[in-house]
């Protein structure tokens, strides 16, 4: 009983502080300074390392965006001269950049080297776009992005569609992820404000940036939660232009999501670990106040309310165990409050879900039977964060990995 009553105190705090939290978040007023002249010098950075059996889908869409690109400057990033993705990108006119520093492996510090170099050759740029090699980008991605870089936003990422989101349900769950961070959080972010969460590809940053920078000094497992919080911290203006389309492939085996969902949660939380801290010191007459209180709640209320479920069900659990009786009237309610419990999480992922596929059911590309099985499978994908932070927790060390990328675009 008392575990009951201690996980019910669990799930009310945590939507207490959710509720205040979403209010609070509101009060923000962290607006660009000034607009901007239409964009002409920019270039495009591509981590490429082994990217061969992708790289020319996404070359091929940026060279046919309806906004020109000059494929001098669009830089791909390998390990060395014999990669094949070398003499693909040759073909397409775009610069490669060779890594001296193999011992440091994470795409912060591939991004680092090769901004450091063109610093070094006094090559500097208005904006700084950044893609993942198997990224293909939507025509009119460059054209929407530049609006957001008008408006005087530093920094704007656009909307993550699925490359291959009918190859199986892992990918389809996993690009969904994506789908609520950028058409439920990050849409509500740029309304009122807020710094938006980037998710590593699919974003620019303004000149002025890397160029008082000197490098790209974000190098943790999550190195886009790392430039969010900075961005935070340093009252950088972000925004989401859910205009700017661009498809990514996700991962089709269970085995792919478990290790990369497991080091997201380690650099998340490391990330916090740094800049948390700092964030209630700013808190004070601050323009980015929302951002900040959003950001120091983090994940918090969610974690709350799933221990307070857990300890829930584990009180019934033990109730069955001591009673060991199947025909006494304790043990049917205590079956009835399992099943309750677990079915209000379901159809509430569930839910969510679909409305996030309804919301984008004209750009989602997933067909409308996996967008069914999606919405039907979704809560068991989500549900399997739990074991993914606990091994983050309680692994010392969780080592960055490089994900095979093999799909061919083929909307």
């Amino acid at each position: 009983m008392i575990l009951e009553t201690i996980g019910i105190i669990l799930i009310i705090i945590g939507l207490l502080i959710l509720f205040t939290t979403s209010f609070l978040s509101r009060l923000n007023h962290n607006f660009p300074k000034e607009k901007r002249n239409e964009l002409m010098n920019f270039c495009i950075l591509i981590p490429a390392r082994d990217e061969s059996k992708v790289i020319e889908d996404l070359l091929i869409s940026i060279k046919n965006q309806t906004k020109k690109v000059n494929m001098k400057d669009v830089y791909i990033i390998v390990e060395n001269e014999i990669d094949p993705t070398v003499k693909i990108a040759s073909k397409y006119g775009a610069t490669i950049f060779i890594r001296k520093r193999l011992d440091l492996k994470r795409k912060g510090y591939a991004l680092d080297e090769c901004i450091k170099d063109l610093k070094e050759k006094n090559i500097y740029y208005d904006a700084y776009f950044i893609f993942d090699a198997d990224n293909v980008l939507d025509k009119n991605y460059l054209k929407e992005m530049e609006k957001s870089y008008k408006e005087g936003y530093d920094i704007a990422t656009g909307y993550r569609n699925l490359k291959n989101g009918n190859d199986s349900l892992i990918s389809a769950c996993s690009g969904i992820t994506f789908a609520f961070l950028n058409s439920n959080g990050n849409e509500t972010k740029s309304k009122q404000s807020r710094n938006v969460t980037l998710s590593g590809t699919g974003l620019f940053i303004k000149g002025e940036l890397i160029k008082k920078w000197g490098s790209f000094p974000f190098h943790s497992l999550t190195e886009d939660y790392e430039l969010t919080l900075y961005s935070i911290e340093h009252n950088i203006t972000s925004v989401y232009n859910k205009n700017a389309i661009f498809y990514d492939e996700q991962p089709i085996k269970y085995k792919n999501t478990i290790n990369q969902r497991t080091r997201w949660i380690k650099g998340y939380f490391s990330t916090r670990k740094k800049y948390i801290p700092k964030f209630r010191k700013l808190l004070n007459n601050n323009p980015n106040f929302g951002s900040l209180i959003s950001e120091i709640s983090g994940m918090k209320p969610y974690i709350i309310m799933i221990i307070g479920a857990i300890l829930y069900v584990l009180n019934q659990i033990i109730m069955l165990f001591k009673i060991h009786d199947l025909t006494n009237p304790i043990t049917k309610i205590c079956f009835t409050k399992i099943i309750l419990i677990i079915m209000l999480a379901y159809i509430l992922f569930a839910f969510m879900t679909a409305y996030i596929i309804l919301k984008d059911k004209d750009k989602i590309n997933m067909s409308e039977s996996m967008q069914i099985k999606t919405i039907l499978f979704s809560p068991i994908f989500f549900s399997t964060y739990v074991p993914c932070a606990l091994k983050a927790i309680l692994k010392k060390e969780v080592k960055w990995e490089k994900v095979e990328h093999t799909r061919k675009w083929n909307k």
